[in-house]
């Protein structure tokens, strides 16, 4: 048998993966959206900043599919039958990083989309203001909110180590 290490590192990828089940379908959408508009009658119509707008979230989005799709791809191709040892704490926190800044390519398409849509039916300064709160939004909700509880956990565990309950 492995290290117990080994176990963790293991339980810590599937976790991984099961995160990325429920992340991908929203990817994916947005990207075959976006696959979508250049064979449209009005997608020659687009401005100039509309335009960038479009190619900066189908890029954004395309990186944010190769970048979550490969730790998938990482684990078939790290099964039993290749002889890869699939427990590698090197492996997880590349994952890890991988998969944060597919994260952060999927939020720049996001924003990058609401820009476009917003820009197309209303003025240019209202899809600022919206893609604004949307971005601000997102990087709430996705970046801020794991970061502060994590923050906050761990000083509550070097609280609790230095009082000796921990």
């Amino acid at each position: 048998m492995g290290d117990p290490a080994d176990g963790d590192v293991d339980d810590a990828f599937r976790a991984i993966l099961e995160g990325l089940r429920t992340t991908l379908p929203g990817v994916m959408v947005l990207f075959a959206f976006l696959l979508t508009i250049p064979f449209q009658a009005p997608f020659t119509d687009l401005t100039s900043d509309e335009g960038v707008a479009f190619y900066t979230s189908f890029i954004a989005s395309a990186i944010a599919v190769v970048l979550l799709i490969a730790p998938s791809a990482h684990q078939r191709l790290r099964a039993p039958q290749t002889g890869v040892k699939r427990q590698s704490r090197a492996h997880l926190l590349f994952t890890v990083r991988m998969t944060i800044v597919g994260t952060v390519a999927f939020a720049v398409a996001l924003a990058s989309a609401v820009y476009l849509v917003t820009a197309l039916f209303l003025e240019q300064r209202a899809a600022a203001v919206g893609t604004s709160l949307i971005a601000g939004l997102v990087a709430w909700a996705w970046f801020y909110v794991p970061w502060s509880v994590s923050v906050v956990n761990d000083r509550d565990r070097v609280i609790g180590a230095a009082s000796g309950r921990g």
